[in-house]
């Protein structure tokens, strides 16, 4: 298995201390301004997934659905985590930038 570029990116801006996981902190940082990439798992719920949709429309925060709760937790080095935001702008271009050459589900 090739190692994820995506999830090491998450990694990395996590120790950099430039994401913010978990509902309640995501949708602060989206409603904010701070947050700029919202990823959401992919096994989130429908409500989950909508919430997030029509809210970064409406912020106008780009938002990709990624793999799962547990890698996504685990990429961050938490138990498993429905959502995150990327704080810092090199990073979410760099994230945006590999999950358009995996070709992943842009909302």
């Amino acid at each position: 298995m090739k190692p994820d570029k995506i999830l090491s990116l998450v990694g990395l801006a996590t120790r950099a201390g430039r994401t913010a996981s978990g509902e309640f902190c995501t949708e602060k940082e989206v409603k904010t301004g701070r947050a700029a990439l919202v990823i959401v798992a992919g096994d989130a719920s429908e409500n989950t997934k909508k919430k997030f949709r029509d809210m970064c429309e409406f912020y106008e925060v780009p938002i990709y659905f990624y793999k799962d709760k547990d890698t996504l937790g685990h990429a961050m080095g938490k138990e498993f985590r429905a959502s995150l935001a990327i704080l810092d702008e090199g990073f979410a271009k760099e994230i945006m930038k590999q999950m358009k050459t995996e070709d992943n589900t842009v909302a």
